[in-house]
């Protein structure tokens, strides 16, 4: 089983690395978050009204933690599109390429290979998650911030955090995308994950929703308990499975 895993996910890894789609979508989270996070910040700072209306109560703050904060809320939603796209693809391509078939010759089997797509998705992400929060410290100090004190250190970690939860809440895009045979089904669930998460932090619910309660910690880590952000562990931990035993039970003749 170990060798086995091992072989899958040296070939999902090269896969990973030669796809367009991912490297578009690292630069996206990476850059994109960033550079939207800096120009919100800048914005914010030189008095525009309109944007701070938008940032709700991070247009009180100032200097690394409104950028931080600013940043954390981008990659609350556009996180986990962005992971839930690149995980409804790697799942996903195998169905839409045709390619799925040729898979039950393979000496390795299904659950192995899924959990070596999954498992090289998670990789991948945490990569990113280092690279973000590396270049927002680094943009952080490029504008003239200040000194890096505790609460920047603290922000900046639950920058990391929140990145690779982001990725893990994005499990549900596997198992859709396996039971829709697409990678559309993925990305639509991803986006029903986005919708509800945002509706249940606005009505006050949100430390109770795992896809919500990252982004609630990153922002204001009081208002989410150990317990609370601890459970979000059960989304990944659940799809997971799920998905594993889905392509256990794949036919070709369906």
């Amino acid at each position: 089983m170990t060798t086995s895993l091992t072989a899958a996910l040296d070939v999902e890894l090269r896969k990973l690395a030669a796809s367009r789609v991912i490297r578009t979508t690292t630069v996206l989270v990476v850059a994109g978050i960033t550079i939207l996070a800096s120009a919100l910040t800048s914005a914010t700072r030189n008095g525009n009204d309109q944007i701070a209306a938008q940032l709700g109560p991070l247009a009180d703050t100032d200097g690394w933690m409104l950028l931080t904060g600013v940043a954390a809320q981008v990659t609350a939603a556009g996180g986990l599109l962005a992971f839930g796209v690149a995980l409804s693809w790697l799942v996903g391509r195998e169905f839409s390429d045709a390619t799925i078939t040729g898979l039950f010759a393979q000496p390795v089997s299904r659950p192995v290979i899924v959990s070596a797509k999954l498992l090289s998705h998670l990789l991948w992400a945490v990569l990113v998650a280092v690279a973000l929060t590396a270049l927002i410290a680094l943009t952080g100090t490029l504008l003239g911030l200040g000194a890096w004190h505790a609460d920047v250190r603290s922000a900046l970690g639950r920058q990391l955090v929140l990145t690779i939860l982001s990725a893990l809440l994005a499990t549900p895009a596997a198992w859709a995308a396996t039971l829709g045979r697409g990678p559309l089904p993925g990305i639509a669930t991803t986006i029903a994950l986005i919708v509800i998460a945002q509706v249940t932090a606005v009505a006050g619910a949100g430390a109770w929703f795992p896809p919500a309660a990252p982004a609630l910690w990153a922002l204001q880590p009081d208002t989410v308990s150990a317990p609370q952000l601890t459970a979000v562990t059960v989304v990944p931990v659940t799809f997971t499975a799920l998905t594993v035993a889905a392509w256990a039970r794949l036919q070709l003749d369906r």
